[in-house]
């Protein structure tokens, strides 16, 4: 999600677009930097003891996190635009690659390759839908080579992938839904949510759900046969409608977990409403979980920042 208001890396964030952020960072302040209001979303019954733990910092604002079978954790840089690889909890990041404009989200295949969205930028966010330009990139995870997997799709933000291969992408400031079939087909608006943001797929791959941002937020499930009919399912309350919802991701029992900046809380949906399983977290971008029996790994639930930094919340742990 393109709103900031912390400082940039040095040396970034050069040139005409920068009186631009100036200004929405500006807008979002207000909210971000209000007292959190008295009727957020109530802490979820069941949640795992411990309060969050930083361990990991990358220094750029983060956009995206994925976890891989091996427990290694992979991020995408906004302003430097770098995908970085981070082994295990209390290791140094290390740049995978270099300024591939990767800010957007991550995904890992099931041949442990990555995919990762670009365009995610000031431009995009300004202009929406109008520049159906933006590549998916293929990375591996060990060499960092990096080739095109699919092009001609919205400014991408979020990315999602099914499990039979099919990839969906969001284009935040537009409301087109990206998809791209195994084969390659690419079709940059298969479907439609105003402020599109977070993204992420139902197990049996029947649901698409989505976050709407702004304006009012909120989580739509589409479903995969029927993309020209998008459901609100979750509003978020009257209060929160500044929470700036972003990142979203699934537990093992399939239900949303989903980010805020200004909230500060990370949102679970039980039963059709929403409950937090953390607070105190503002500026986060995104949620995932990890895997295997090493590293970052799984049923822990991590969470990453504008401010670059990696926690875990274990409060969040997944019930499996």
């Amino acid at each position: 999600m393109t709103l900031k208001v912390s400082r940039a890396p040095r040396g970034v964030l050069r040139g005409p677009g920068r009186g631009i952020v100036s200004l929405a960072l500006l807008a979002a302040a207000a909210g971000v930097l209000a007292p959190a209001p008295a009727s957020a979303a109530p802490a979820c019954a069941a949640t795992g003891p411990g309060a969050p733990a930083q361990v990991a910092r990358i220094p750029d604002w983060v956009e995206s996190i994925v976890v891989d079978r091996h427990g290694r954790m992979f991020a995408t840089a906004y302003f430097t635009g770098r995908v970085y690889r981070i082994d295990a909890p209390g290791r140094t990041p290390v740049p995978l690659t270099g300024n591939v404009g990767a800010n957007g989200g991550i995904v890992v295949r099931d041949d442990g390759r990555l995919l990762v969205g670009t365009g995610n930028d000031v431009l995009h966010s300004l202009t929406g839908d109008a520049l159906p330009t933006s590549k998916l990139l293929l990375v591996d995870p060990d060499t960092g080579e990096v080739t095109t997997y699919a092009a001609g799709l919205g400014g991408i933000d979020g990315v999602a992938l099914a499990a039979d291969g099919t990839v969906y992408t969001t284009t935040l400031g537009g409301r087109n839904i990206g998809r791209v079939t195994p084969d390659g087909e690419v079709d940059p608006a298969w479907a439609r949510v105003p402020q599109s943001n977070g993204i992420a797929v139902s197990p049996d791959g029947e649901q698409v759900y989505v976050i709407q941002t702004t304006v009012a937020p909120g989580l739509y499930r589409i479903p995969a046969d029927d993309p020209a009919h998008p459901r609100r399912w979750v509003s978020v309350a009257p209060s929160d409608v500044l929470a700036l919802p972003d990142g979203l991701t699934l537990d093992s029992k399939g239900r949303p977990l989903i980010t805020t900046h200004a909230a500060g809380q990370i949102w679970r949906v039980e039963d059709g409403r929403l409950c937090a399983v953390a607070s105190g977290l503002h500026l986060s971008t995104q949620v995932a979980y990890g895997h295997g029996d090493r590293g970052f790994s799984a049923g822990r639930l991590y969470r990453a920042g504008v401010d670059g930094k990696i926690y875990e919340v274990p409060a969040g742990a997944d019930p499996s």
